[in-house]
């Protein structure tokens, strides 16, 4: 395909706000498809290192830590691959991301037998137990068009028994929904992800990555980037920056970046351009330790920009719906390092799940705890006789069942004990916890996204009369995809892109699945389980 080069690519710079995921595929775009040099290209991030939620970090001395982990699916994430079949690993440089990636996944199929357990005993998740009114109810959402849904909670559209179903415990647990979220956003999901309806339970669509995101997606793709010039500025924190009226639109004209050594001033002409990841699902994230329990932020740099340039610009968006609250927006994670693997080969054995096979939900957790045994090793330079486990809960503010307070509360310990008691191995925590770490992580807008929201409360990608500014991430308007996901961040920067740079390449589809022969056929009669 023949690719439209800008008249004045190389002479124009590109100023990303935000080192996650959606500033770095803008950045691989601008140079694979837009030709643009990578010395142009700058990536301002607050933090000393990019990638944003999918992280990963850490030694086998110190501990681990993953806030969370992602996950793919490989029909319905079209812009991902079109990326990362491109990017070459890092262990391997003649073989892509994508074809790694391909391989594990090959090899380490995911199939989970033990999807829900309650008190010890497995739970069979396939049988969804929808009532004939649940299905209606779900038929009535998927043919309602999304405007006429307006900021509906999912606990307003369905009744309350619906969300005591097991097909509610699947879905709310691999997706993060809570009742008090978008209704919207999840008739979204069933139009995306209907082919997946029928093997939720057992999360066969699912595809994972050979290590932790970071490592396996992040590392090679920012030294893809570095190797073609592009600057990464660390310790820069965009908070303001100087938005132009006039007959042609808004332009952006400068920066203004808080670093260690004072407020820098970035200069941007009107030909450059500027990509803003506005909001951030894992800033304000707050680090506990073994005998220390996070805090809990209520703002962060994100949106605090974001509702700065938003304050004269309407057509910006409207950050309050998704940052303002953070009792309904905020869970906790917890990883856990092991050099005793006793309570790692207990939860194998309990669950009867190998490592790299499932997401397992605790019924009887008043936190709704799940836990998540990756494939080991989950990082680079984990050693053989280490192990690494994650886990969460989506109600960190109820108290616990053995641990007398809430999750919100607890040390990395205490969140071990309360794991160990659903785990019944209660009366073992002395020798089980030996040598164990626990680190968790609070983060107050981990589901921002999934707040009720009106149209124009998200910003088009390319806000009509912006001359050079684009907004990339989860909280830029992108029809028909879902938010939490890495598809949805890496289509933000291809849109934004190849709009701001005209080029004559088109950014793939959402595609219907929904419309292929068998995939409703197969749904109906899940529905019925």
């Amino acid at each position: 395909m023949t690719i439209h080069q800008h008249p004045h690519v190389t002479d124009r710079d590109a100023h990303f706000v935000g080192g996650g995921i959606a500033s770095l595929a803008g950045a691989a775009f601008l140079v694979r498809d837009g030709n643009m040099p990578g010395e142009n290209i700058h990536v301002y991030e607050k933090l000393d290192v990019v990638g944003g939620a999918m992280d990963g970090a850490g030694d086998p001395d110190e501990a681990y830590l993953i806030r969370g982990g992602r996950m793919f699916n490989y029909p319905a994430y079209e812009c991902t691959w079109d990326l990362f079949e491109t990017i070459p690993s890092l262990e391997d440089d003649s073989r892509s991301v994508k074809a790694v990636m391909d391989e594990f996944n090959e090899t380490h199929p995911s199939y989970a037998k033990t999807r829900l357990m309650h008190e010890g005993e497995r739970i069979d998740a396939g049988e969804y137990g929808l009532t004939r009114q649940h299905r209606q109810s779900i038929a009535r959402l998927l043919l309602t068009p999304e405007p006429g849904l307006g900021d509906t909670r999912i606990e307003e559209w369905f009744d309350e028994s619906f969300l005591e179903t097991n097909f509610w415990y699947v879905w709310a647990t691999i997706f993060a929904f809570q009742p008090w979220h978008s209704v919207a956003e999840v008739r979204r999901y069933m139009y995306r992800f209907l082919h997946e309806f029928p093997q939720l339970h057992t999360m066969e669509g699912i595809d994972r990555t050979k290590y932790n995101q970071y490592d396996s997606m992040i590392l090679p793709l920012r030294r893809w980037l570095e190797d073609r010039g592009v600057s990464f500025e660390y310790g820069h924190e965009v908070t303001d920056m100087d938005i132009v009226p006039s007959r042609t639109g808004r332009t952006v004209e400068r920066l203004y970046c808080e670093t260690d050594s004072g407020t820098e001033t970035v200069p941007v002409e009107p030909s450059d351009l500027v990509f803003v990841t506005n909001g951030s699902m894992t800033d304000g994230s707050s680090i506990g330790g073994m005998d220390e329990a996070p805090e809990l932020n209520e703002t962060g740099a994100s949106w605090e920009l974001w509702k700065s340039i938003a304050e004269d610009n309407p057509q910006f968006g409207n950050p309050s719906v998704f940052a303002d609250n953070v009792t309904e927006t905020k869970w906790e994670s917890f990883t856990v390092t092991l050099h005793n693997t006793d309570l790692f080969d207990h939860i194998v054995d309990f669950t009867n799940e190998e490592p790299g096979n499932g997401l397992v939900t605790y019924l009887g957790s008043n936190w709704l705890l799940s836990t998540v045994v990756a494939a080991q090793p989950h990082f680079a330079n984990q050693p053989d006789d280490v192990k690494v486990f994650w886990g969460y809960a989506l109600f960190p503010d109820r108290e616990g069942n053995y641990v007398e307070k809430p999750m919100s509360e607890c040390t990395g310990r205490e969140i071990l004990q309360e794991l160990c008691y659903h785990l019944q191995c209660e009366e073992r925590l002395p020798e089980i916890l030996d040598d164990v770490t626990c680190i968790p992580a609070m983060m107050p807008f981990i589901t921002a996204h999934f707040q009720p929201r009106e149209p124009g409360d998200r910003p088009d990608v390319v806000p009509d009369g912006s001359n050079n500014l684009a907004f990339l991430g989860q909280y830029a308007e992108q029809p028909r995809d879902v938010v939490f996901t890495v598809e949805y961040s890496v289509r933000s920067a291809m849109t934004a892109v190849y709009e701001m740079l005209d080029l004559d390449r088109e950014v793939p589809p959402v595609t219907k699945h929904y419309r292929k022969p068998g995939v409703i056929a197969d749904t109906v009669r899940a529905a019925y389980r």
